[in-house]
């Protein structure tokens, strides 16, 4: 990989190892240590995701005008304010408000993030997405393992944490950013007829893949929220539930790398890969139904953590191989915005099923979900392969 991508690299795993502290126990930290129903935590969920929403679409714009140096920082001094003053005040209503300035100058980073790889390595194709979701998942394994411990400990000392990780990643951005060029394209005024029909096709291909996107990250949500605090009620420890997201992260470092190489063997196009791997997301979801102990979870895990590493990383290779010349950022934010849209809802539904209904009513409506989302899957591109000149996404 190019020297860029390892600095990307490198950050993206900073900056989600002091994110993953935080999220996973966000859920348990309002409905246990603030005294709020699951339907409250899932509103103050939505809140920080429709802020984070918000955030990644400034962020795409943003990078597509200034370019991604800039877009980070920006996000990264917003996050620093509010983590500062959550360490300090982590009380209701203040846990509210810093938590949804986080979400929107966190959603300003990764769009920037996202699209700087694909421009860094743009004969890498899908393996600069690779990379990054690879050192997401790192993140994820490290943040989630000494969460655990340090929430064992004192669950204050999670917001000292995540602060320290954001001015680490604040000082790599600062001193390795900067010099990773993006070029910035102004496509205002096109008089290009066929270039406008294009587009315009893309667009509606994307969006119409981000439908089932949004919809498996409504379902995979509900590992922070409801199935959260469902492994609470069984007296699962926070440790143990920590150490599920650790194995997660775990399983991805390690498993991604063995997963591309097969699959670039077979040549596996992207639509396939997505497919396979919302088939597995199902699977997963019959396993939590069924599961009434640490083991049950543990297998579920695994195989949601086989299915997202097939899901994950192909849809923003797909938005990049969409997005015209000077549209990348705007593009990754749609892709950013989706999934945290469906962090946004995932919380409020899936809280407001399990208070009025069960957590088996709500594993049915996931899968329901899912089915719908392998729909929209098959039929993204169907009009692309009818438009001459249009892009498939089929990396």
């Amino acid at each position: 990989m190019p020297r860029a991508l390892w600095l990307l690299v490198i950050g993206m795993a900073v900056n989600t190892i002091g994110s993953s502290f935080l999220w996973p126990l966000n859920t348990i930290y309002i409905h246990d240590h603030l005294g709020k129903s699951l339907s409250v935590a899932g509103l103050v969920l939505m809140l920080n995701s429709g802020a984070n929403v918000i955030g990644n679409l400034f962020g795409g714009h943003l990078f597509d005008k200034v370019g991604g140096y800039l877009s980070i920082l920006f996000g990264i001094f917003i996050s620093l304010i509010a983590l500062g003053g959550m360490s300090v005040w982590h009380g209701w209503p203040e846990y509210i408000v810093f938590l949804t300035i986080v979400g929107f100058g966190s959603g300003l980073i990764f769009p920037a993030m996202y699209a700087m790889a694909g421009s860094a390595w743009k004969e890498g194709g899908r393996k600069s997405f690779n990379a990054l979701y690879v050192a997401q998942n790192l993140g994820v394994a490290v943040g989630a393992a000494l969460g655990g411990v340090i929430a064992d400990y004192s669950i204050q000392l999670i917001f000292v944490a995540n602060t320290v990780m954001y001015i680490l990643f604040l000082f790599i951005a600062v001193f390795g950013y900067k010099s990773i060029s993006v070029s910035i394209t102004n496509q205002k005024g096109s008089k290009n007829a066929r270039l406008d029909t294009v587009n315009k096709w893309n667009v509606k291909a994307l969006f119409i893949l981000c439908i089932g996107y949004l919809l498996c990250w409504i379902a995979y949500s509900q590992w922070t929220t409801t199935i959260a605090s469902y492994t609470q009620d069984l007296d699962i420890s926070l440790k143990q539930y920590s150490l599920l997201w650790t194995i997660n992260g775990a399983i991805i470092v390690l498993g991604q790398p063995l997963l591309n190489s097969v699959l670039n063997r077979l040549e596996t196009s992207l639509k396939i890969q997505m497919l396979i791997g919302i088939g597995i997301f199902i699977v997963s979801f019959l396993v939590v139904g069924k599961a009434v102990a640490f083991s049950g979870f543990l297998a579920a895990m695994i195989i949601l953590s086989i299915g997202e590493m097939f899901i994950w990383p192909a849809v923003p290779t797909v938005a990049f191989s969409l997005a015209p010349k000077g549209r990348e950022g705007f593009y990754q934010g749609i892709v950013n915005s989706t999934a945290t849209g469906g962090r946004m809802i995932g919380p409020v539904l899936g809280g407001v099923i399990v208070d009025i209904y069960s957590i088996t009513a709500l594993i049915f409506i996931l899968i329901g979900l899912f089915l719908i989302a392998f729909i929209t899957t098959i039929v993204y591109d169907r009009r692309l392969k009818m438009v001459p000149g249009t892009v498939h996404g089929q990396m």
